[in-house]
């Protein structure tokens, strides 16, 4: 899944609790003309222009208001769609059996890794008895009278 796909399913957990728990948020998000995709285009023009404003970033809260903002605004400018990533800063909690797996398939990764260095150094060519003897035969200076 990508950052943007992210970015969606976050603002979209956060509207439909939201929809939950206000009622009136509840029916501006139920608003037939809106969508989470223009929402989206309408948070992210809003992010760049505050870039082009000299901003780097925004913080969840200010990424909800607008989102909210959206919804509960009949005439609002989405603008155009914007082809870019979005980064979203979220934790994933695995479960037991998720890193039970994840370990095995670590320790598996580091298994093969080991065995394809050792036959990879009893793989290299070891010098030949022929050469070693080549090297103890041959004459020196000293063996001259």
């Amino acid at each position: 899944m990508t950052g943007t796909e992210h970015f969606k399913q976050a603002i979209k957990a956060y509207l439909d609790e939201r929809a939950k728990t206000d009622e009136l948020f509840a029916v501006s998000y139920a608003k037939v003309n809106k969508n989470l995709n223009d929402c989206v285009t309408f948070i992210l023009n809003q992010a760049k222009a505050i870039a082009q404003e000299g901003g780097c970033g925004m913080t969840d809260d200010e990424v909800y208001s607008l989102a909210t903002h959206y919804y509960d605004e009949d005439n609002i400018e989405v603008g155009k769609a914007i082809n870019c990533g979005v980064i979203v800063n979220h934790r994933v909690e695995l479960s037991e059996q998720e890193k039970a797996e994840a370990r095995e398939k670590a320790l598996k990764a580091y298994q093969a890794e080991e065995l394809r260095k050792i036959q990879q150094h009893s793989s290299r060519p070891k010098p030949t008895p022929k050469a070693v003897k080549q090297e103890v035969s041959q004459p020196s200076l000293f063996d001259f009278e």
